[in-house]
């Protein structure tokens, strides 16, 4: 890489890790602001590119870090093009990431699982102790008769419904995506373009959260630790795709709503993404 001071002096990753420690913050407190892995800002602080996704992201990702630090990011943005510049880096070919939520709120608690496993067992033992008296508690033989009819055993019962997998509701892009979540008829929570590996969680407090995207193909949307089906074809336009958690994971609920366009156009003809 090519090592260009900034105007305060050292590389980009030395300016960003001493503002970081002059408002004594962890990495864990800046990935919680800026939903970036802890693993890239290690990087990015280190100048080791090499083990960064793209170029492209490695500027958003040093743009995001600068903002939630109080930084220039444009000035951030081309001290990095600068050191960058007489480099032939290019993004290694590694499997795509993964993003590692920074939040430990997303993570059901030990006991919420441990009641659900417990619940299930229950669930499980009732139905084998149904089939079990159904088998053996047919009808007595009447006396005298020749061939008294053999028992019928009855249908086992229908089997109670698991617990419903619960938690927050995170759309996590794969790739860089846009889309727009807002109320069913209301107002707009979010719009904007997500990098790969950036992630969005909607509001708990959202009545009627609803999707629209042009590259579904693109998301992934968890309900806690469950993934829910793909919500549309890939390069289709869906819009008002439920994301309630028993809309999301809700058999068969693997394309968007029916007013879905299909071949439409892309949704920055409606609202262009921020650059």
């Amino acid at each position: 890489m090519v090592e260009t001071d900034g105007m305060d002096g050292g590389t980009v990753g030395e300016r960003l890790r001493s503002a970081r420690q002059a408002q004594q913050l962890t990495l864990e407190d800046v990935a919680a602001r800026t939903r970036i892995p802890v693993r890239h800002l290690e990087s990015i602080e280190g100048g080791d590119w090499d083990r960064l996704p793209a170029p492209t992201y490695s500027m958003g990702f040093a743009k995001s870090y600068a903002s939630a630090l109080g930084l220039d990011r444009t000035e951030i943005g081309e001290q990095l093009r600068a050191e960058m510049g007489g480099s032939t880096y290019r993004a290694p070919h590694a499997a795509p990431e993964v993003f590692e939520p920074a939040d430990p709120k997303r993570v059901p608690p030990r006991t919420l699982v441990v009641v659900a496993l417990l619940a299930i067992v229950a669930i499980v033992a009732v139905l084998l102790y149904l089939r079990s008296a159904s088998l053996e508690g047919g009808p007595d033989a009447a006396p005298g008769a020749a061939n008294p009819a053999r028992p019928t055993a009855s249908a086992p019962a229908t089997p109670a419904a698991a617990p419903a997998p619960s938690g927050p509701v995170v759309i996590t892009a794969n790739d860089a995506v846009w889309l727009q979540v807002s109320e069913k008829g209301g107002a707009t929570l979010f719009s904007g373009q997500l990098a790969q590996g950036q992630a969005y969680t909607v509001p708990t407090t959202a009545k009627a959260p609803v999707l629209k995207t042009g590259k579904p193909e693109a998301i992934r949307i968890s309900v806690g630790t469950a993934d829910a089906p793909p919500v549309g074809q890939p390069a289709t336009t869906v819009r008002d795709v439920s994301l309630l958690p028993a809309d999301l994971l809700r058999q068969g609920a693997s394309a968007a709503s029916p007013n879905a366009a299909t071949g439409a156009t892309s949704p920055s003809a409606t609202a262009a993404p921020p650059r």
